[in-house]
């Protein structure tokens, strides 16, 4: 190894290897793959999906990860509403693993904020959501802002969330009595990145 090598050169270097070493273990055994993590994405499987969250065509898949972690939700009163109550959506807070379960990166907010491991990192804005299964957060699409930091995610236009499981708000009571109380579910999502390109 050269011994002039700045050290954030030699972690992207190790960023690199771990995604390419997870790229071929998830080549090489599906087993492994964390519960409900859908098959590997092509531009051509964007057809089985609901429209509102299809990558529009032009884009290939740059980046595949699975989130795994928690939402939080806090009782507020519901605007608008006098006297109503609900769990109002707060923040994420995943790892971002390989479909092997290596650690790749975090996603955390708010703002919602994907982040690699390589020093890559960015926010968005959506642009389609679609209902799941029962108890699940639906599925979802995300125009990308322009990436900050040099990785994996410059170059990203679209995520996608699918594959979802659990995150959805608690079924717990949420009235002034419980008024800026916190709850905390656990999820999981595919987050599938898209850049311009066949």
């Amino acid at each position: 190894m050269n011994a002039n090598r700045h050290p954030a050169d030699a972690c992207r270097l190790a960023f690199a290897a771990a995604v390419l070493l997870s790229a071929g273990l998830a080549a090489c055994s599906s087993t492994s793959a964390p519960m409900g993590a859908t098959p590997s994405m092509t531009a051509a499987s964007q057809t089985a999906l609901p429209t509102p969250v299809q990558v529009p065509a032009g884009h290939r898949v740059a980046w595949e990860t699975v989130g795994v972690g928690q939402i939080t939700y806090e009782c507020r009163a519901k605007a608008g509403t006098p006297g109503a109550f609900e769990w109002v959506f707060v923040g994420p807070d995943a790892e971002l693993r390989s479909r092997s379960g290596m650690k790749l990166g975090r996603y955390f907010g708010p703002p919602a904020t994907w982040a690699a491991g390589d020093g890559s990192a960015l926010t968005g804005t959506q642009v389609g959501l679609v209902p799941a299964a029962a108890g699940d957060i639906p599925l979802q699409l995300v125009k990308a802002n322009p990436a900050t930091g040099r990785g994996v995610l410059e170059g990203v236009s679209y995520i996608q969330r699918l594959a979802t499981r659990g995150g959805v708000a608690p079924a717990t009571a949420c009235g002034e009595g419980q008024t800026g109380q916190r709850q905390v579910v656990q999820y999981q999502a595919d987050y599938i990145f898209w850049k311009p390109g066949a």
